[in-house]
């Protein structure tokens, strides 16, 4: 299945329990530049969930848990990121038209807890380099700095730069929240100089919303189809492609794809009726 297309059926999405609330990347996440690949290549793959399994295996040989997967039973963590846009959609429409240099402008959580942190995150892609900066937070902080507020004092540090590009990026087109998208995330990657991030996503699930509000919880989710019997595979790298991926990607048949999730949960929101007039009207222009 190629971005933009849907398959399936959706309906009422619940999130799966994963043990010890709060146990995810919240509470060790550090700035851009500690274990995020802030630049890097990056290549998907909508696979099946048989498939995924078999991948799954094969990368065992090679590389390890992340730190996040390995405090969870099954490897699995969620994630939810609330996706910014502006009133016409431009962001989306970028990512369907497969504009080569464009941009995505997401808050991202791991955890509905509260003292643990929010992220401001710009997701750049030049040509087939992707480019990531974020921005760490407080929960409490989210919804004045959407707004373009400056940051108040709370005894935490970020990075700067990133939230003030954030902010412009988001004055710029004035964009606001549109659509939560929640999955949950198998990690593994290396830990050489060239470093390997193999992600699978999966239980792909997105609200439409115009909250400042980054939850996992709460009523309203839908299930995106793309990840019916299906999961994402996500590989990502810094340096030479390694061997072993070529053989991977020989071995599975693999044909990287366009695969957005926010652009395909933007579409099926629509076609489903879910989206809210605003973002309905700019969907369709």
């Amino acid at each position: 299945m190629t971005t933009g297309q849907t398959a399936g059926k959706t309906g009422d999405c619940v999130l799966p329990s994963t043990g010890k609330s709060g146990a995810g990347p919240a509470p060790t996440a550090k700035k851009s530049g500690d274990r995020m690949l802030a630049c890097r290549y990056e290549l998907k793959y909508h696979i099946s969930d048989a498939k995924a399994a078999a991948i799954e295996r094969y990368v065992r040989q090679f590389l390890e848990y992340d730190r996040y997967s390995k405090l969870q039973r099954g490897g699995m963590y969620p994630i939810v990121s609330l996706y910014c846009d502006s009133p016409d959609m431009k962001l989306c429409r970028e990512t369907l038209t497969g504009q080569k240099n464009r941009f995505k402008l997401r808050i991202r959580s791991y955890t509905d807890e509260p003292e643990y942190p929010r992220f401001f995150e710009i997701k750049r892609r030049i040509n087939r380099v992707i480019m990531k900066s974020r921005a760490r937070v407080m929960d409490e902080d989210v919804k004045p700095l959407l707004v373009g507020r400056r940051l108040p004092p709370r005894g935490y540090t970020t990075d700067e730069t990133a939230l003030n590009q954030f902010q412009l990026y988001t004055m710029t087109i004035n964009a606001g929240p549109r659509v939560l998208i929640r999955y949950m995330r198998q990690a593994f990657e290396s830990t050489s100089e060239n470093r390997v991030r193999v992600t699978f996503d999966r239980e792909l699930c997105f609200k439409v919303t115009d909250a400042p509000l980054v939850r996992l919880g709460g009523s309203g989710w839908q299930r995106n189809a793309l990840t019916e019997g299906h999961a994402i595979l996500e590989i990502k790298f810094t340096g030479t492609f390694p061997a072993w991926l070529i053989r991977l990607a020989e071995l599975f048949e693999l044909d990287a794809r366009s695969v957005s999730k926010y652009a395909t949960s933007i579409e099926q929101a629509c076609t489903l009726g879910f989206c809210a007039p605003v973002v309905r009207n700019g969907w369709h222009g």
